[in-house]
């Protein structure tokens, strides 16, 4: 054998035996792009990088850091960061001339304004004051920005500058036997001893030091604690010069947001549809028409019971995208084109059955956006003259972050070979060219796990997909432990281009576990017939689907039957828990902050619509209490015998923590194998954006957990 040949092969074994398999600290090394926007030539990427970074002096925590970056789009330069304050800069919006960029940054605990020039200098900060400014949109001549603020509805009450005349709510407060009055600070003097209002005043003081809360409202759950307060939003309009006073272009007491110019004097706002209800009871949404030198508000597309979003402007103010579709949870909206002196008669709704984002105009002949479809998110392309749809990106990739300028799309991606990267490619999405490499030099002493997609029919003739990956360990003579994963929502959507779980796969596979996970019916991505399969059927029904593609997979022959596990939060928490009722295959599972008792849910968690939206009624109806009962897994606990350890963040109210306690407490009388986890302040976000400690402490436990079984 020749020398060189004996030193490539040297060359070949050495790289393999420096590889290793994910580990789970890599999670702090995934480096994400988060928004972009592209030169009016098609020259420079502007986008935002976010990056998880310890946090000096405290061991083992860790902080998320968002900052700006610059290339050229023709990958002659090297990413530049543009921004690099102590707090994260997010909100990144390119002016039309290409001049200026406008973001928002932190001040004093406040979302802020700032502006950066690109021809050099520091940001400068463009709003302050003690409410949040957010969301920063251009007008096309590059000179004023549209922004919102959030108000809380009692400070907005009482403050005399921008509730000028002292209005009050024209819809009803729903605080018995008391007019809206009492939002107004109180003038007497507080006494618990005193006059009734005397009283009231001191009542209304220990509400301010937080003493006591009063609740009136129907949302009053969010996502980490219970709140009677609400949040208005207003929109505003300022001269981009440092130092200039914003102008408020909406008042009351009701929400608009959402600011897109159509002109250099006139803007479209998102707001509810009906004004004269209150905001928790009015669930449809309308477009109203500004005229920055009006008094008011106009309606320009409203409907009762009926939603219509902006979804994006053409840039010389010609043609609308609009999202609309009925009230509901359980629905894929439409996205229609009309031109902006059009009505909802003049609609030409895009021919896709999916959920549809991120949408953009290339001038006035073609509209770009994101569609979650079939595991993946795909890029599209519709022709306004034509009305001729493409699909321009695969599905077995999750594009994001899309902008169009010139004759270039500028986006995001994950693949399974990277979590996040920024790429370029020509308007019909071919000559793609990778822009950045952020994440590279960790990925290229790791082995990877790459999932292998199959499908099959259920007995509703519908088609599930599914996606095997094998342990980066993998031998054809080994028999291995095999991991069902399953997705929340329940209308989320998994697939090689879903970010959120690419670590823990990968995690898993490294850990020499088969990984199989599917999108049963009730997901998304797969049009709105397959997205209601599970209404009035949260178990059964995909609980077959999950447990069938484990069982094509184990037909495979590689995997041990008798080494089977289950994990999967939120929806798929509660899935979980049912299926261990009814099924007692697993060696050993896992649900993550789930819901376990559709009775009490209703009232425990603020996704309590997905109770009416699901099950067509409310606890009290003895038709759905009956419905409730057959599908919680509460009904079925005594039926669990598998070792089971159960998660739930402390402060996570969209599924309410006292589910998991009815669980565990349920196990822990029955005598069932059982351990039960709390992270304290973690919401239900944790996996996805919470304390880096905490989500590595729960996926770790979860390994070890089931390693005591395999």
């Amino acid at each position: 054998m020749r020398s060189s040949t004996i030193l490539l092969l040297l060359a070949i074994v050495v790289k393999l035996s420096a590889q290793k398999p994910i580990q789970l600290t890599d999670m702090l090394n995934i480096k994400t792009v988060g928004s972009t926007e592209i030169s009016p030539d098609g020259s420079k990427a502007y986008f935002t990088l976010t990056s998880i970074e310890a946090e000096p002096e405290k061991k083992w925590e860790y902080q998320y850091k968002t900052q700006i970056y610059l290339l050229n789009t023709d990958g002659s330069s090297a990413p530049r960061a543009l921004t690099a304050a102590k707090e994260s800069s997010s909100q990144l919006s390119l002016s039309p001339d290409g001049k200026t960029i406008a973001f928002v940054r932190a001040v004093d605990g406040k979302s802020q304004i700032f502006l950066l020039p690109l021809d050099g200098g520091e940001a400068q900060q463009l709003t302050s004051g003690k409410y949040s400014a957010v969301n920063p949109q251009w007008s096309p001549d590059s000179k004023y920005i549209a922004f919102s603020m959030a108000f809380p509805w009692r400070e907005y009450a009482n403050d005399s500058l921008y509730n000028k005349t002292k209005s009050l709510p024209t819809w009803p407060v729903e605080r018995p036997k008391l007019e809206n009055s009492f939002l107004n600070n109180s003038k007497a003097t507080p006494n618990p001893d005193g006059t009734i209002e005397e009283v009231r005043a001191w009542l209304q003081l220990n509400e301010k030091d937080k003493k006591a809360k009063l609740i009136n409202r129907l949302n009053f759950q969010e996502e980490s604690t219970t709140n009677g307060d609400m949040n208005l939003e207003h929109v505003f309009l300022v001269k981009a010069i440092p130092g200039a006073t914003p102008k408020q272009l909406t008042t009351g007491f009701n929400t608009y947001n959402n600011p897109q110019f159509i002109s250099n004097s006139n803007l479209l706002v998102s707001a509810r549809a009906d004004l004269d209800i209150h905001p928790d009871r009015s669930l449809g949404a309308g477009i109203y028409l500004i005229d920055t030198n009006a008094a008011a508000p106009q309606p320009f597309l409203v409907k009762k019971d009926y939603n219509y979003t902006l979804a994006a402007v053409s840039a010389n103010g010609k043609w609308l995208a609009v999202s609309h579709g009925p009230q509901g949870f359980v629905t894929v909206p439409e996205l229609a084109i009309m031109p902006v002196g059009g009505t909802a008669a003049d609609f030409a709704n895009i021919p896709l059955d999916r959920n549809k984002s991120n949408i953009k105009f290339k001038g006035d002949e073609s509209v770009y956006g994101l569609a979650q479809s079939n595991g993946g998110v795909i890029i599209f392309r519709y022709d306004i003259k034509t009305k001729k749809f493409q699909t321009l990106s695969s599905t077995d990739e999750g594009a994001g972050a899309l902008s169009v300028a010139n004759n270039k799309l500028l986006y995001s991606k994950v693949m399974v070979k990277d979590p996040s990267e920024l790429y370029t490619a020509d308007l019909l999405g071919k000559n793609e060219k990778t822009l950045t490499s952020f994440n590279n030099s960790w990925l290229a002493q790791r082995t990877l796990s790459i999932p292998e997609k199959h499908s099959f029919k259920n007995e509703k003739g519908q088609t599930i997909e599914y996606w095997i990956m094998k342990p980066t360990n993998f031998s054809a003579d080994k028999k291995f432990p095999l991991l069902l994963e399953i997705h929340g929502g329940p209308s989320a959507m998994w697939g090689p281009g879903e970010a959120s779980m690419w670590h823990e796969f990968q995690y898993f596979a490294g850990k020499g576990y088969g990984v199989v996970y599917s999108n049963p019916r009730g997901s998304g991505g797969y049009g709105l017939e397959f997205l209601r399969a599970n209404v009035n059927d949260w178990g059964k029904g995909p609980m077959e689907d999950v447990l069938h593609a484990l069982d094509e997979t184990v037909a495979a022959g590689w995997a041990d039957s008798s080494k089977l596990f289950l994990t999967g939060g939120s929806y798929a928490g509660y899935l979980g828990a049912y299926i261990l009722g009814h099924d007692h295959r697993f060696a050993a599972a896992c649900s993550q902050r789930g819901v376990y008792d559709l009775r009490t849910f209703f009232g425990e968690g603020n996704a309590w619509r997905l109770v009416p939206n699901y099950f067509g009624g409310y606890p009290w109806q003895p038709e759905t209490l009956q419905m409730l009962e057959r599908e919680s897994p509460i009904s079925y606990v005594d039926k669990i015998t598998t070792p089971y350890i159960i998660f739930h963040g402390e402060n996570d109210l969209r599924t309410g923590v006292i589910q998991s306690e009815q669980l565990y407490k349920s196990l822990k009388v029955l005598g069932r194998p059982v351990e039960y986890v709390r992270h304290p302040g973690a919401t239900h976000e944790i996996t996805r954006a919470g304390n880096n400690r905490q989500r590595m402490d729960q996926m770790l436990r979860t390994w070890e957990f089931f390693e005591r079984y395999r």
